[in-house]
């Protein structure tokens, strides 16, 4: 830092690589090496403040509850400060903010020509070599010539003569490539980009086959290496790039001469990188987002068709799960189990037959991995036992994990990746006796869970709109969570996936919820006691804990009565199967409408997940699914075979609910 020139002030270390991943591979956990956080996401500022702090001082800080980033780093450094970034882990949007907010004191963002974490980092990681391999047309459902055509179209309805593309998914996504260059994320290190006559891929070469290579060609698009791409948007800048390649303007059937008025280039302002945009005439820059993020969050028949086959098949594996894990509870803690309230039989056990965090979770994956077309995990498995429920991305660790605990609760929040899907579900179980209060709280979250999958609502509506529908039932206690609901959900790419979402924050707003798009809903519940203790942020008390319970939804139009304003109206479909716990509901608490739809979608559950069960796992299941009827309405607990019903008096809904 102290060589730079201008001399660095301080240094913003970044989670991100240069495609702006929330997955980033092994060598590019800069972070990581710099802080020691292991965390889902952050910044390791490196900073000397001499004039306020030590700096060899460590101040841990939260997003969301202390002051943002830049806002610290402009109070705590002197003016005309010196701030260094690597252009190539930082997205335009972010270094921009940055350079908006530190200029109010005069203090410079300054890009490094290198960067400076490598250089001390002596055992980094190297970079594997992966092979790219393609991904087939059965499931992928749309060719690359399609994609590259409604593409070009576009670019040419927004005047724009090419578009760099950097987020890894949307390559992947656009040139039906996948890869493992990530961990949980089927993805090859690559950029692109795409004029309306020609298209490139910016890759290691030596991951990409001659059968690869061909399919590429076949579809006219020309294969360089990773780093040639920072020449090339130079290159595209000052429109050379086309010429450099002799390819014949018109080709493709966009612009038919050399004489197009299209002069724009776009780049995502939140997944390019700063570096590349850098290359670019600012004044000839579309920047807006890319449109390749709606096209494939809008699933087309095959990847709906594929998504909904990989749930079931990851269903089966959750049930599976839960049958062994309910048997090894019962057996080797003394648990009553998952179907009973009893008090836990203490019993002594030998340290290589405990269970834990860790040891259950890599079953869970035991279990997906002998399904069809199984690639790995989506993400790194939230096994999270009571207070460790708690943490909202919690990810256990071999050496230091909790072993399972019969009195507490345990949340799995897991997903796979499968060549026809990827999966994200959230279960929450008890496998001795719920108290009240957890009963409580886990039948408020899946009053909310149901509410959000029931809705109905116009075309046009956002997320941020229906956030609410899950938050009300928790409101009512006092209750909330303090992330998002949903979030879309990828075929065979990323689990967390764009542009829209369900969620209190603004950016919800910015995409409407359509036809074909994927979407999770996902409510939590964090019962959490934090004491202070300086340096430590805080610690979790003993016997508190954490309910989530999520599934994936698809968008479908809905069947309604009417068409008010003639705008059309959509609903949810649940693609997601398995069994919530009946010994976690209040059932007192539930409407009659919500206990029908619980029985209904357990209905589903043994229907669909039958021919993927064995016998013993099929008899569990019909146990856990079993119809259920509220005491509080009916005066019974379990609808029988009888019509007792028929001779009560007629009642709408709302007299019974009386």
């Amino acid at each position: 830092m102290a060589s730079q020139s201008p001399p660095l002030d301080a240094l913003l270390v970044p989670s991100e690589d240069y495609h702006q991943s929330e997955y980033v591979s092994a060598r590019d956990k800069r972070r990581e090496f710099v802080s020691g956080f292991t965390g889902s996401a952050g910044y390791g500022p490196t900073a000397d403040i001499s004039c306020k702090q030590r700096s060899s001082l460590v101040i841990r800080m939260r997003i969301g509850e202390d002051p943002p980033l830049d806002v610290w780093m402009s109070d705590n450094l002197q003016k005309e400060a010196a701030i260094g970034i690597d252009p190539w882990c930082v997205s335009v949007d972010t270094a921009q903010r940055w350079e908006r907010a530190f200029a109010k004191k005069n203090q410079k963002l300054v890009q490094t020509s290198t960067n400076l974490v490598d250089e001390i980092w002596k055992n980094r990681p190297p970079a594997e070599i992966n092979p790219a391999v393609d991904h087939p047309l059965e499931f992928a459902g749309r060719s690359v010539a399609e994609k590259l055509k409604a593409l070009r179209e576009k670019l040419s309805s927004e005047k724009a003569r090419g578009i760099i593309i950097t987020a890894l998914d949307e390559v992947a996504w656009l040139y039906n490539i996948r890869g493992s260059d990530v961990s949980y994320s089927p993805v090859v290190h690559a950029f692109a980009i795409v004029t309306l006559n020609s298209a490139f891929l910016y890759v290691d070469k030596r991951k990409v086959s001659s059968k690869v290579s061909s399919s590429l060609q076949a579809n006219g698009i020309e294969v360089r290496e990773y780093g040639a791409v920072s020449s090339d948007a130079a290159m595209l800048a000052s429109n050379q790039l086309d010429q450099a390649t002799g390819v014949n303007f018109g080709q493709n059937g966009v612009c038919q001469n050399d004489t197009c008025d299209n002069d724009l280039i776009w780049v995502d302002p939140a997944s390019c990188c700063y570096a590349l945009f850098s290359k670019l005439d600012a004044n000839k820059v579309l920047l807006q987002q890319s449109p390749l993020a709606l096209t494939k969050a809008l699933k087309n028949p095959v990847e709906l068709d594929g998504l909904k086959n990989a749930h079931i098949r990851d269903g089966a594996a959750v049930v599976q799960y839960l049958v062994w894990l309910d048997k090894q509870m019962q057996e080797i803690y003394g648990a009553s189990g998952y179907f009973l309230e009893g008090e836990v039989t203490s019993k002594k056990i030998p340290e290589t037959m405990k269970l834990t965090e860790v040891s259950v979770s890599d079953k869970l994956e035991g279990f997906r991995a002998s399904k069809e077309h199984f690639r790995g995990l989506s993400f790194p498995t939230i096994s999270s036992v009571g207070p460790n429920a708690a943490i909202i991305h919690y990810s256990p660790q071999a050496k230091t994990c909790a072993e399972l605990d019969p009195n507490s609760i345990y949340l799995f929040d897991s997903g796979a990746q499968y060549l026809d899907g990827t999966t994200d579900i959230t279960r929450t179980v008890h496998f001795g006796k719920p108290s009240a209060h957890e009963k409580a709280c886990y039948t408020s979250v899946l009053k909310g869970h149901i509410a959000l999958g029931n809705a109905r609502f116009p075309n046009g509506t956002n997320g941020y709109s229906l956030d609410i529908l899950a938050r009300i039932p928790l409101w009512r206690y006092g209750l909330d969570y303090r992330h998002g609901t949903g979030h879309g959900i990828g075929s065979y790419l990323n689990v967390h996936e764009g542009p829209h979402q369900i969620s209190f924050r603004p950016q919800a707003r910015n995409v409407p919820l359509q036809v074909s798009m994927t979407v999770t809903d996902a409510e939590v519940i964090t019962n959490r006691i934090r004491k202070f203790l300086f340096p430590e942020p805080g610690y979790y008390e003993d016997g508190n804990f954490g309910i989530r319970l999520e599934n994936v939804l698809v968008i479908k139009e809905a069947d309604t009565e009417f068409n008010f304003g003639d705008k059309g109206y959509l609903s949810f479909e649940h693609i997601t199967w398995a069994p919530y716990q009946i010994k976690l509901i209040d059932l007192s608490i539930l409407t009659p409408e919500e206990i029908q739809w619980l029985n209904r979608y357990h209905s589903k559950c043994r229907e669909i997940l039958a021919p993927y069960l064995d016998k013993n796992e099929m008899e569990w299941l019909k146990k856990a699914t079993e119809p259920k009827l509220s005491a509080k309405w009916f005066g019974v607990a379990r609808l029988e075979n009888s019509n007792w019903w028929m001779n009560l008096p007629k009642l709408t809904i709302a007299g019974l609910a009386d």
